[in-house]
């Protein structure tokens, strides 16, 4: 009965598919084709990390595909084109709009205009070419900008071997000028050559941070053609936000606080601050030190002492609502194992002292005004307001929920993806190596069989958003804090002894085991074969920590098998690394890690056309080149071929 129920499904769905195809021949070219498909070169894969809110960093990490745009242009061109000339050209394909501004101000004679014109058409067509050479002209013909389709697929395929279509070949270009289309079109082929340089995104975590624009990084991603995420602790802090966990909405909005970024809260996303700033004027003062914002970069746009003092208050506000929320969740949930960070009751109120993990420490810069030393975590009803006011202000917020709804679209908490497996954080390890367990809802997971877990109530979290204090919205909160998740990878944040003890032995956050276990490769190896993967062939490609590369640290691990690119977008750590940072290209023919130095503006680039590129390491090479065949999306092909044939025998060569 079953195999007939089987049979039945399948031939309907058969039914189905045949209405896609008239005919026999129609069939028959679609499959050819698939199969032709198959035995092209994989596309180039972009990994950037840790991008921690810095979007003129990432755009132009994005527009230059981590020096793959100038190397195309340096094969095509080395020998024809000056450096100055090659660095002029490709500041024109990264930032099109400005440097057509500039080149147009440099000319003083509208013909050697035109005949700037007339070359850089030319060059940029060549340019299109080479950097198409590996994809089909369907998969060129949807990155090319949609009104000058036809004029460039003239010129990209143009032949002239028996020299008659010289003058049609000329004069479309002398009409593209004549009609003033010419900047339109170095626009789209500008914006053509940056999509065909990389054919897939990963972003391994951290949009969202300290950075003062990660609304625009989300922007960005939205537009661009192939991308998936891989979700970073800052990220799951706004999606728990967005799903009705106030305690993580106190965590990013103090983080905002604490670098000067409320313009993300108030002015990206329009979220409403106002009852928060008039509750923390009532009872904190703007002279408290531990809470005065971190200095920003003399890069960035500098606050007025009267923001300075209502940040500093609204900073000392939110934070401790902050340590307030965390305590019922750690109480009701004793498998969090979090007894230790009940804070507010670790405090002598009398003496100003608080004990922590057997020692007692004196507390500065306190706050504690709202508190009740005989019931410390109760929140009084001004903050109750407040925290309910602002929650319903961020779930109102259509920004906010179009760029919570891509992150859960596009995102994962781990993605094995062509051989490699992509994780930002860790996998939970112990000293010994052996993967650590947690108990969730009576059973013990470990492993991949954790993180899955993790990500299974992130997403009934996300869907339930008015569920304040289940297990799914209280585990969004724990990714972000709890000794194992995978995403904090620490035993435990001490945010509460930064603020108010002295002694830095007590801001210690001791970091899993992982981070020294991922330098050895059978440990590596152990971790990939738990997610299914090749342990000779795969790698793990890994975000989160940034490598302190003026130290030595070396971002390829493990032989190999470990690959650390934290992005080093974040200003404030490129100081401790000694570098911006590394992205990842991974192309057919292997491999490559480029190491970035610190981008100075836009300005620079168009003036200059120098890019904070320094080195390129070749991972490893591949001894046979890859084919589509090889990839998650040839394994795709591949099914959809099976089905196909057998279409083809079940209708027309039975």
């Amino acid at each position: 009965m079953q195999k007939s129920t089987e049979k039945s499904i399948k031939s309907r769905y058969l039914d189905l598919l045949a209405t896609n195809y008239d005919n026999k021949e129609a069939l028959a070219t679609e499959i050819i084709n698939l199969e032709s498909i198959l035995e092209l070169p994989k596309g180039t894969e972009h990994f950037v990390s840790d991008l921690h809110g810095e979007f003129h960093s990432f755009q132009h990490v994005l527009r230059n595909g981590s020096g793959n745009v100038r190397a195309k242009i340096h094969d095509i061109f080395q020998d024809t084109l000056t450096r100055k000339e090659i660095n002029d050209f490709a500041a024109l394909v990264y930032y099109p709009e400005e440097k057509l501004n500039l080149v147009k101000n440099s000319f003083s004679s509208k013909n050697d205009l035109n005949e700037w014109y007339v070359t850089t058409i030319n060059r940029l067509i060549k340019l299109v070419t080479y950097a198409s050479s590996k994809y089909t002209r369907t998969k060129l013909r949807k990155s090319l900008p949609k009104n000058f389709v036809f004029i460039i697929e003239e010129l990209l395929y143009k032949s002239n071997k028996y020299n008659n279509k010289k003058s049609y070949y000329d004069t479309l270009i002398k009409q593209i000028i004549e009609l003033e289309q010419s900047d339109d079109l170095i626009i789209g082929l500008s914006f053509t050559v940056q999509h065909l340089v990389v054919d897939h995104l990963h972003v391994v975590g951290d949009i969202y941070d300290r950075g003062p624009e990660p609304d625009k990084i989300m922007e960005t991603l939205i537009n661009y053609p192939s991308v998936d995420i891989q979700w970073g602790n800052h990220d799951v802090l706004w999606i728990g936000a967005y799903a009705g966990s106030k305690v993580c909405l106190a965590n990013l909005l103090r983080i905002c606080a604490r670098y000067d970024n409320l313009d993300i809260i108030e002015d990206a996303y329009g979220i409403n601050l106002r009852p928060l700033l008039t509750f923390a004027e009532k009872h904190y003062s703007g002279d408290n030190k531990a809470f005065k914002p971190k200095n920003k970069t003399a890069d960035d746009e500098q606050s007025t002492p009267g923001e300075i003092d209502q940040i500093t208050k609204i900073h000392q506000a939110i934070a401790i609502i902050q340590f307030k929320l965390e305590a019922p969740i750690i109480k009701r949930r004793p498998c969090f194992d979090m007894d230790e960070r009940l804070v507010l009751e670790s405090i002598d109120y009398d003496n100003n002292r608080a004990t922590l993990y057997g020692k007692t420490y004196d507390l500065e810069h306190t706050c504690f005004q709202t508190i009740d030393p005989t019931n410390p975590n109760k929140l009084t009803d001004e903050e109750t307001e407040v925290i309910d006011k602002l929650l319903l202000s961020v779930q109102q917020s259509e920004k906010l929920k179009r760029h919570m709804t891509f992150l859960m679209q596009k995102g994962n908490l781990y993605l094995p993806y062509n051989g490699n497996l992509l994780i930002h954080g860790c996998i939970p390890v112990d000293e010994n190596g052996e993967m650590e367990s947690m108990t969730i809802d009576g059973v013990k997971h470990y492993g991949r069989d954790l993180l899955d877990h993790f990500e299974k109530y992130v997403r009934k979290a996300f869907n339930d958003k008015d569920t304040q204090d289940d297990l799914a919205t209280d585990l969004v909160w724990y990714l972000w804090t709890g000794k194992y998740s995978s995403l904090f990878g620490k035993r435990a944040m001490t945010t509460f002894e930064r603020y108010f003890i002295s002694d830095k032995a007590a801001h210690k956050e001791t970091k899993n085991p992982y981070y020294h276990l991922r330098e050895d490769v059978e440990m590596c190896k152990k971790m990939l074969k738990d997610f299914g993967l090749d342990p000779e062939e795969a790698h793990i490609i890994n975000g989160h920590t940034p490598v302190k590369e003026i130290d030595g640290e070396n971002p390829i691990k493990a032989d190999g098998k470990m690959i650390v690119i934290d992005g080093g977008f974040s200003k404030a750590y490129q100081s401790t690394t000694g570098i911006a940072g590394y992205t990842l290209l991974y192309n057919s023919f292997g491999m490559q890690l480029v190491a970035h130095q610190h981008f100075n503006s836009k300005k620079h680039v168009l003036l200059n056309g120098a890019d904070e590129l320094s080195t390129r390491r070749v991972v490893d090479k591949e001894l046979n080149r890859k084919q589509i065949r090889d990839t998650n999306t040839g394994q795709q092909i591949q099914e959809k071929i099976k089905i196909l044939k057998e279409l083809m025998h079940d209708r027309f060569l039975n």
